[in-house]
């Protein structure tokens, strides 16, 4: 499965990071160099801000794509997939997040969102392979955190979109929801840790590290 308008030009990318919303999430514009085109991973809350920063980078967003469905990384979905008239990915394991997304909002904030959730366009898998412009990203299945996390790798392999499976400094998911799997979180650890260790790895909150630098915190994995 590809994302609309594919172009044959060598691949030359930025990454710009936007830390949104009351829970500090960040969302991330990759963005094509060469022709403008952008996705945007994990949409988290502040759809002006998120607009506005497309708006100055003069950037074309084509694809929303989210690790997982916890409404923290999620809230400006709707928003933006309706602002730029874009698809909007995620595994569709993590539905029932989005349908509970006004519930979690209000305990978590105190206040529901004034949006409805964003509606899945496209189901992400594992080994799907997806492409705009010039960046192919693979998409590798990631549960434990969510039953639909998943992790977005750039093709060159130096850069890893993780979501909430694990953090800088040796920090990781959170297990301790009904739906999350301790055993499944670390096995999916496993598979991030098995890339190069100069991967460059974006968490869905926090600072980025990198592969060689979580293997210190997860020599047993």
């Amino acid at each position: 499965m590809r994302l609309p308008i594919l172009s044959k030009v060598s691949s030359s990318y930025r990454i710009k990071r936007l830390i949104v919303g009351q829970m500090q999430a960040n969302c991330y514009l990759v963005i094509d160099e060469s022709l403008g085109q952008a996705v945007i991973i994990d949409p988290g809350d502040d759809a002006e801000y998120i607009i506005d920063t497309v708006t100055q980078l003069k950037a074309r967003p084509m694809a929303i794509l989210a690790t997982h469905g916890h409404f923290d990384h999620v809230m400006a979905g709707f928003a933006l997939q309706h602002t730029f008239s874009i698809p909007f990915y995620m595994h569709p394991l993590d539905q029932f997040l989005l349908d509970g997304m006004d519930a979690s909002a209000k305990h978590f904030l105190g206040l529901p969102r004034a949006d409805p959730a964003p509606t899945i366009t496209h189901g992400l898998e594992g080994d799907m392979v997806l492409v705009c412009g010039s960046i192919k990203f693979f998409i590798i299945y990631s549960p434990g955190h969510t039953p639909g996390s998943v992790s977005i790798i750039t093709k060159d392999e130096k850069n890893i979109f993780v979501g909430d499976l694990l953090f800088h400094g040796g920090s990781v998911g959170r297990t301790d929801f009904s739906y999350s799997d301790a055993t499944q979180l670390i096995h999916s650890i496993g598979k991030i840790l098995d890339l190069p260790d100069a991967t460059i790895i974006y968490p869905g909150h926090g600072d980025p590290t990198t592969v060689g630098g979580e293997t210190l915190y997860h020599r047993a994995i």
